[in-house]
């Protein structure tokens, strides 16, 4: 590939957090940039998938998007009701939000209500990587397998590493620079699949 795709970084839902190792990946990346967070506490999937749409709006040329947690989820709904070509998608820790998740967390209820289920399995219409926790407490690895085998999404084990985020004791996580790049070499015409 003649040009460099730039790198969206999709984060989840939560409130930005300064050593998560997407910030730490956007400051590391010269090609990188945010979909913007809502202010307040917005649970409205069509809101946030608005967002990432009005972010890939404004990138000419390939992109490589990086989701982690919600934002995973972020990028399936985007995909089912959005087409532009996507060089390739890495998508890290995705949550279960068909399932209760832990205290803190939105409940499905919440999720219900604002429209992030059910969780869209249709095949990603762009080359994926789920890099999946063996131990994450938002997800049992059986379900990231289930989701990544709908998404069509290769999947990378990165070992007990939790939610990959700094709870779990990650700030920066180089294994997201290779994930990439790999994508980023990916032929031009395996991104129209």
């Amino acid at each position: 590939m003649s040009e460099q795709p730039t790198v969206l970084i999709v984060p989840g839902i939560r409130g930005h957090v300064e050593d998560h190792w997407q910030t730490i990946l956007e400051k590391e990346l010269p090609n990188a940039m945010t979909v913007p967070r809502m202010e307040g506490v917005n649970l409205s999937c069509a809101d946030w998938v608005a967002s990432l749409d009005q972010s890939l709006s404004m990138i000419t040329g390939p992109v490589i998007l990086v989701a982690h947690s919600a934002g995973v989820m972020m990028a399936a709904h985007w995909a089912k009701r959005h087409r532009r070509p996507i060089h390739g998608a890495l998508l890290a820790a995705p949550p279960d939000f068909e399932f209760p998740m832990p205290v803190g967390y939105p409940q499905m209820q919440a999720l219900q209500k604002n429209g992030w289920l059910p969780i869209p399995m249709d095949r990603l219409p762009f080359p994926s990587i789920v890099a999946a926790s063996t131990n994450d407490p938002l997800a049992r690895f059986t379900r990231v397998l289930q989701m990544a085998r709908g998404w069509g999404s290769r999947v990378v084990r990165i070992g007990n590493v939790g939610h990959l985020n700094p709870a779990s004791g990650f700030g920066r996580w180089p294994k997201a620079h290779e994930l990439i790049a790999e994508l980023a070499k990916a032929p031009a015409h395996e991104t129209a699949r």
